[in-house]
């Protein structure tokens, strides 16, 4: 046989293949049932990394259990576990199994979600779970969308189709409250969009985006000949989970003809439970709407959805033809995803959420929503009977401010006592809290997302900051 003939040498035997898989789910396995015992972060310093790793790549492979051992030892553990149940920084993460297990079987099947040619199964699957996403907001049938990287990808494609909607505006303006976040300046940047011509309104009292400045910015704007493009509001801010005004929005923005972005990354989805409706009434008259599954729908990274109310809006702003597609003719009269987006490469994200749902039920996943509302609320109550703690703002969409507060000091005497809690706390390693400045106060902040936590997990975080706190100036 011609030397040419023979394998690369890049594959495995399916012995080979079934015992480093097998090892692989082992170690995560093993990992997801010790979480609720191991560290809530680690780290590890760039020298002392770069001592373990840096150098050419190897020549000749090495044994690839020993690789696997490696990188479960040496690399996955170094960083934010996003899913453990006393994580509590940022916006946490907590992947359900089945998540996890349909992205290793997209890997498998290496599937591209670019056109129905291409891969006509998960497509129609993504055609379902965003009819799904439709039905929660409360969409018309008119509405389409597509599957995201995040936010930040869904904030990118929700601006070009404004842009696009409104015949591409010479000087365009966009809005957005100081609380929104920094992937929507990102967002109008890419598309377009001068910096200097990227409103940042200020919020109110609730950290709410302010409408009266709102109102006035755009007002002196068009007086200055320059075109309002978009306005963006956050259902469920980062640093407090307020909702802003939507209802009061949608008529401003109806009255103006500027598009209606609404940024619900993380809290869109608890539309799911009858108190979130509550909290994003008017959510369905926004021009497009970003959410990411990541967060508070449990799946694995990346899994985020742009919904469009007019999706022909979309791929009126994104689709192209391109030659070396011709082929793709077939399935024409069906949805191709690479018409809608960024992406022509597009890994079939909405898998994990399908399987995720028939496996579970719905009713399960509405249930976990509501749990995380349920204790924050409860933390909440909690920190009000403890004395040495103060609760900052009211809770919303599971995120709870508050900070030790131990009566007669300043504001920055305040700062600084809160900061040595944050980074004892952050040193304690079995739990992680994050924190957020609202409006000269430096807060201690808790997002209670993840589907394992207890309330055993919040009041035993809850009581190190009261222990700390109590002690640090001590120290």
């Amino acid at each position: 046989m011609e030397e040419s003939d023979q394998h690369s040498g890049l594959e495995m035997t399916p012995q080979q293949m079934r015992e480093l898989a097998s090892k692989a789910t082992d170690i995560l396995v093993e990992r997801i049932c010790a979480l609720g015992s191991a560290k809530a972060w680690d780290g590890e310093f760039r020298e002392i990394l770069a001592r373990e790793f840096d150098g050419p790549p190897p020549e000749s492979g090495r044994v690839a259990e020993e690789v696997l051992e490696q990188v479960a030892r040496d690399v996955l553990p170094y960083g934010a576990q996003l899913d453990h149940p006393r994580f509590f920084g940022f916006i946490p993460s907590s992947p359900t199994w089945p998540g996890i297990l349909a992205d290793f079987l997209a890997s498998g099947y290496n599937i591209n979600t670019c056109s129905w040619l291409v891969s006509s199964g998960t497509s129609h699957l993504e055609l379902v779970v965003l009819d799904w996403f439709r039905n929660w907001i409360g969409y018309p049938e008119t509405a389409g969308g597509l599957m995201t990287s995040g936010g930040s990808a869904a904030s990118v494609e929700a601006i070009v189709a404004a842009r696009d909607s409104a015949g591409f505006p010479q000087q365009p303006v966009v809005y957005m409250s100081d609380q929104s976040h920094s992937a929507l300046i990102r967002a109008a940047s890419i598309a377009g969009v001068r910096r200097e011509h990227i409103r940042i309104v200020r919020s109110d009292g609730e950290f709410r985006i302010d409408m009266n400045a709102l109102r006035q910015l755009v007002s002196e704007d068009r007086a200055k000949g320059l075109q309002p493009l978009a306005i963006c509001a956050t259902a469920g801010t980062t640093s407090t989970g307020s909702v802003d005004p939507l209802e009061e929005m949608a008529d401003y923005c109806e009255e103006e003809g500027i598009w209606l972005h609404i940024d619900s990354a993380y809290g869109g989805f608890a539309l799911l439970t009858e108190d979130g409706k509550k909290e994003l009434n008017g959510i369905n008259r926004a021009d497009s709407i970003g959410v990411d599954a990541h967060k508070w729908f449990f799946q694995p990274y990346e899994a985020g959805a742009l919904i469009v109310k007019d999706g022909s809006k979309l791929e009126n702003a994104f689709s192209i033809r391109h030659d070396a597609l011709q082929d793709t003719i077939w399935g024409a009269n069906h949805p191709n995803f690479s018409d809608r987006g960024l992406q022509l490469s597009r890994s079939p994200r909405a898998l994990k959420i399908w399987m995720s749902v028939q496996i579970f039920g719905l009713a399960r996943f509405r249930e976990a929503i509501q749990r995380g509302l349920d204790l924050a609320n409860r933390a909440a109550s909690y920190i009000e009977t403890q004395p040495v703690l103060e609760l900052i703002t009211p809770v919303s969409l599971g995120i709870v401010c508050f900070r030790v507060n131990l009566g007669g000091q300043d504001e920055q005497s305040l700062e600084e006592l809160n900061r040595k809690v944050l980074a004892h706390v952050f040193w304690d390693e079995l739990t992680f809290i994050s924190s957020t400045n609202l409006k000269g106060k430096f807060s201690l902040r808790m997002c209670i997302l993840n589907h394992t936590t207890t309330w055993d997990d919040v009041q035993r975080t809850l009581d190190l900051v009261v222990r700390i706190g109590s002690t640090t100036e001590d120290r």
